[in-house]
């Protein structure tokens, strides 16, 4: 988890916007060899992590927290992750973020601690350490304060199920390519229009299973029609 101590979420942590402890599964090993693996009954290729060593190390956070923590297994067959689970997530005060090793976890004490089956993706990893970073990042920048400009969490890709618009900075002219006419005219509610807009028909390009979810207009509908006219 050393990669969460950097940057924004780095800032977070020293600043005491967020707590975050990893918690190594094998300190609660209940044999001399500090195995907390076994083989699965019935057969099968791999290892399992058995019950009671996960079971003891979530135990040992639940103790330290002020309620009852929302716990995520990171797995496979959970939902696959997105803006709206990260904003959900990031309005809870306790989060434990289990990972699996090997084929997986014991089912029983998935069922007795587990409240969230939650997937990055349709492949298969080591473990889910990398998968709860990339969670944790996520909802963490959500946390009031820990972005310095609080709208850039608000306005951006995925906000209302639309991909965000195209953004310039400076020079206005870069190897004959000139920032837009509309970003430089100073006039807000068309440049918000605009920018709106580009959100529209960008995701209508790049990502058109995201409209299907997004709230738009009847004009805005008729427009996107147009566009795609062109298409």
């Amino acid at each position: 988890m050393d990669g969460l101590n950097t940057s924004i979420t780095g800032r977070a942590i020293a600043n005491g916007l967020l707590s975050i402890e990893a918690v190594n599964i094998r300190d609660f090993a209940v044999n001399k060899h500090n195995r907390v693996d076994d083989y699965t009954y019935g057969g099968g290729a791999g290892m399992l992590m058995q019950a009671e060593p996960v079971y003891l190390a979530y135990k040992s956070v639940e103790e330290q927290c002020k309620v009852k923590p929302r716990v995520i297994y990171l797995s496979p067959q959970g939902k696959t992750f997105s803006q709206n689970m990260a904003e959900e997530f990031a309005k809870e005060e306790e989060l434990v973020f289990l990972c699996g090793h090997y084929e997986g976890i014991d089912e029983r004490v998935l069922e007795e601690i587990v409240t969230d089956y939650v997937s990055i993706g349709d492949y298969v990893l080591t473990g889910g350490e990398l998968p709860a970073m990339v969670m944790i990042d996520a909802v963490s920048r959500l946390v009031p304060g820990v972005l310095h400009n609080n709208v850039s969490a608000e306005f951006e890709t995925f906000q209302d199920n639309l991909l965000e618009y195209p953004q310039y900075t400076r020079p206005e002219e870069w190897r004959g390519k000139k920032v837009p006419e509309i970003l430089l005219s100073g006039h807000h509610a068309n440049i918000e229009k605009w920018r709106r807009e580009q959100s529209i028909m960008r995701t209508a390009k790049a990502r058109p299973d995201l409209l299907e979810k997004a709230e738009l207009t009847e004009k805005e509908k008729k427009i996107l029609a147009n566009y795609e006219d062109l298409w």
